[in-house]
């Protein structure tokens, strides 16, 4: 029997209470790391880290390991009914793309995909 509740909940380290995290699926994972192989494969990108927090799970690109993400791709599941729980943000912060639907999402980078094979 699946679970119903899509957010697992893991004991916290430091008082062993159970904390409610936001992850990034396995299929959700996969897509991003289609586009992510892609664009290193072009010589765009070069590392990635992810982050899951209590409210969100981000993905962070990165130029260089050294410098600040050149993009995230959040989920924050709270803004679901709203805004769309995905959205993918620039290196100031500002949003460059925001929706429902995880590939429409992902479709932003097909024009810098172009750009880079050109």
């Amino acid at each position: 029997m699946e679970d119903s509740n899509p957010i697992p909940l893991f004991s916290h380290p430091g008082n062993g209470r159970a904390v409610a995290r936001v992850y990034l699926l396995r299929p959700e994972l996969s897509k991003i790391l289609n586009y992510y192989g892609r664009m290193v494969a072009a010589g765009e990108w070069k590392d990635y880290a992810i982050d899951h927090l209590p409210d969100r799970a981000i993905f962070s690109i990165f130029r260089r390991a050294s410098e600040m993400p050149l993009y995230t791709i959040v989920k924050e599941p709270a803004l679901a009914a709203a805004q769309g729980m995905w959205r993918i943000t620039g290196t100031a912060g500002q949003i460059l793309k925001r929706g429902h639907d995880l590939d429409k999402l992902l479709a932003y980078f097909d024009a810098k995909l172009l750009k880079a094979v050109d």
